[in-house]
């Protein structure tokens, strides 16, 4: 029997099996907190928290922050990720990190005027929460997608998450700007209530992965018994893993520039809404422009998946980061909404599909019967990533008070991280990773 329209459509899209849905789904849980909580919380943090300090003072202790959280998730996801093969927990090790970061993003409603220590260490450890489970969900990835369909799932993941993000980040642009008609008193009470939203947000649509995502089967290897304490397995793969990732020489590669290019990325993303407020846009504007952003994604994300099924995921990416270029120089000039607004649709366009299509043309240079442990090192690459480039942000405006003067660097990133992506074999480092399954195949229990 032929497949119906709604199927082939769902084909189309990456969405065409209970599990690929139940897996996007969770971009669509976790986008939540990085719409609502990273553009909206900086707002509160710089004018509410801080209300009448230096805007570059809450700026440089957000950015701080920002890079402190990142170190902490990538010290501890290569040995969490090579436990979660090793013991066949992905799913656990996800759920542990939810556990971490949902409460932490809720009591965010409890963070007033004067409060910036508390505000600042929540915000920490809901950035850990929330980056721990992706490393995890990352890694389920190559074992519920084939090769012929993992840009598509991937990208569909990240198209879902724009949607739910927006819708939610709506709501809550709504209350802000209009607390009267929720019964709220000013826009910080609905700031505050839009933290809760959020973890609420991030709980429910959870549940799906943990229905119907089924857990890999765990991965022991020649020399590895059952039973073994769990933290030296960590450790001795973690160093096994180190060695060996440079012998998958393209998955290497494609490490370093998606460290380098994603940098970039990053920063632009996290770094947006402080920008926004210290050159003087207004808030409100500058929030629904921000929101702007989640539902150009919707559509350019799926496009995205298209392009790369005729061009490959390698040279979309290369397309991707010329608009990158183009968003540098418009930051660069940026002193009105309008610009804001230029900027947020360009950025809208390609954010989602560089990100989906960095993750999945990894995915198929691993070996899925180490996927926590190679998304792990991914993962630290992708935090190292947030590291630099805030604290880039910071040192400048600590240096000269301003935020500008940094923008124009960020175009080393994206040609670097261009170059270094040319070097990338695609079908040889795919080759290579199958082998390599191959060959492990009888340890895998």
């Amino acid at each position: 029997m032929p497949p119906s329209r709604k199927q082939r459509w769902l084909d189309r899209l990456g969405l065409h099996r209970p599990e690929l849905r139940a897996w996007a789904m969770y971009d669509w849980a976790n986008s939540a907190f990085w719409a609502t909580v990273i553009q909206i919380f900086p707002f509160y943090y710089v004018n509410v928290v801080h209300e009448g300090q230096p805007a570059a003072l809450a700026n440089t202790r957000y950015a701080t922050a920002t890079a402190l959280a990142m170190v902490v998730i990538a010290a501890l996801s290569p040995v969490l990720g090579a436990i979660a093969d090793y013991a066949g927990i992905k799913k656990k090790m996800l759920a542990g990190f939810l556990v971490l970061g949902i409460p932490a993003t809720a009591f965010m409603a409890f963070v007033y005027t004067g409060d910036w220590v508390l505000a600042t260490a929540l915000f920490m450890v809901a950035n850990i929460g929330v980056a721990g489970t992706i490393v995890f969900y990352e890694s389920l990835l190559p074992h519920i997608a084939d090769e012929g369909e993992i840009d598509r799932v991937s990208t569909a993941g990240f198209a879902l998450g724009y949607l739910g993000s927006g819708l939610l980040m709506a709501f809550n642009l709504l209350t802000i700007q209009k607390p009267g008609w929720f019964g709220l008193p000013d826009a910080a009470a609905a700031m505050r209530l839009s933290f809760v939203t959020v973890a609420l947000w991030w709980l429910v649509f959870s549940l799906p992965l943990f229905r119907r995502v089924p857990e890999p089967p765990r991965s022991r290897r020649a020399d590895e018994g059952r039973g073994e304490n769990l933290v030296k397995i960590g450790f001795a793969r973690l160093g096994e893993t180190f060695r060996e990732l440079r012998g998958y020489r393209h998955a290497f590669l494609m490490l370093v520039a998606f460290l380098i290019y994603n940098d970039g990325i990053n920063t632009i993303i996290r770094m947006a809404a402080p920008y926004a407020a210290e050159i003087g846009l207004p808030q409100g504007a500058a929030i629904g422009v921000l929101l702007l952003v989640q539902f150009v994604g919707v559509p350019c994300t799926f496009v995205w998946g298209a392009v790369a099924g005729r061009l490959g995921p390698k040279r979309s990416i290369f397309l991707t980061l010329g608009v990158y270029l183009l968003i540098t120089l418009t930051a660069y000039y940026m002193t009105s909404i309008l610009h804001f607004l230029l900027l947020a649709v360009l950025v809208g366009t390609v954010q989602g599909g560089s990100q989906a299509l960095s993750r999945s043309l990894f995915a198929s240079l691993i070996p899925r019967h180490r996927s926590a442990e190679f998304f792990a090192f991914y993962g630290v690459f992708e935090k190292f990533a947030g590291i630099i480039g805030p604290a880039l942000f910071a040192a400048v405006i600590a240096s000269t008070g301003a935020s500008r003067n940094a923008i124009l660097a960020l175009n080393v990133f994206f040609v670097v991280g261009g170059v270094i992506l040319a070097f990338v074999n695609v079908e040889e480092g795919r080759r290579a990773a199958r082998e390599a399954e191959a060959r492990a195949g009888m340890h895998a229990a």
